[in-house]
């Protein structure tokens, strides 16, 4: 089981070096991560963007693009359309996010013409690695799904799970997070999450043991667990948390990396390949990270 991103790095290179196409590589933590990445043989870059600028910006860093393939395309959009289709031609075998909108981005995964559907349900997951925790954290769903519907959040958890199982954890325990761990009918996210439990137990839901509802605090926390007097196999050890929408997972995200000082990477799964999916403030070692998580899901 992977417990640390030194260890993802090394399963990632174990795997590559993998292709990854980067729409509007055309900045300077880009650039440095595609660095990292080629020198520590995780990837093979193809950078689609403002050839003049990633010349220019490479330059002033110091930053050494050889070995790395530059296509001039200075529009976001279209190069990550481009991206998309370097991906389904076989060109590629991983799509990243460069300075462009995310919705531009995951827009041009969607577009029937790139080839990138699979008919599931793209979403988002994060991977933190938080100090004072043995183990990574998966949250979802914090960048795509607005206000998931059931339906959709059982594709939340599926598409988790199925990470979470890429990175070693054969059974991962899903809480699936509330205010409040006591089932209340003027909370509905509650019964939402009562539901999805009852499910899992049925084997609707199948590739982990899910909870909730669970308060974040015995969640995670065996001491606030046992204080409650919730028990199961998924109180104070969860691996993967389920947030009731993408405000919260948002919120819950940066307090992770701003607060805890945690490290983040994060990848869109349910396409034909991962999309790796950095934020444009992240450092270039949160995307690289990234990179890390991308090349390990690609098929």
């Amino acid at each position: 089981m992977i417990r640390s991103f030194d260890e993802l790095k090394a399963a990632a290179r174990a795997k590559g070096p993998r292709r990854v196409a980067i729409a509007a590589a055309h900045e300077r933590e880009v650039l440095l991560a595609a660095q990292d990445a080629q020198e520590q043989g995780l990837a093979i870059c193809t950078l689609v963007g403002n050839g003049q600028a990633i010349t220019r910006i490479a330059g002033e860093a110091g930053i050494d693009l050889a070995g790395m393939t530059i296509v001039d395309e200075p529009d976001p959009l279209n190069a990550a359309r481009k991206v998309m289709f370097l991906v389904c031609k076989g060109q590629a075998d991983v799509a990243m996010k460069g300075r462009v909108e995310t919705g531009d981005f995951l827009r041009a995964a969607l577009d029937r013409e790139a080839g990138m559907r699979t008919g599931r349900l793209l979403t988002h997951v994060g991977v933190f690695e938080i100090p004072g925790f043995d183990r990574l954290i998966f949250i979802s769903d914090a960048g795509v799904v607005v206000a998931p519907d059931m339906e959709q959040k059982v594709a939340i958890i599926e598409n988790a799970v199925f990470v979470a199982r890429a990175l070693g954890i054969e059974r991962p325990r899903v809480a699936v997070l509330a205010a409040t761990e006591m089932v209340n009918p003027k909370i509905p996210n509650t019964m939402e999450a009562a539901s999805l439990a009852k499910m899992a137990e049925r084997g609707q839901i199948n590739g982990g043991v899910i909870d909730g509802p669970l308060a974040l605090d015995n969640a995670i926390s065996p001491e606030a667990a046992a204080i409650k007097g919730i028990s199961g196999e998924v109180a104070g050890h969860a691996d993967i948390l389920i947030l009731p929408d993408i405000e919260a997972g948002n919120v819950l995200a940066k307090a992770i990396t701003y607060f805890a000082k945690g490290s983040m990477a994060g990848v869109v799964y349910g396409a034909r390949s991962p999309l790796i999916v950095a934020s444009r403030a992240d450092p270039h070692d949160f995307k690289l990270v990234s990179m890390a998580l991308g090349i390990l899901l690609a098929p």
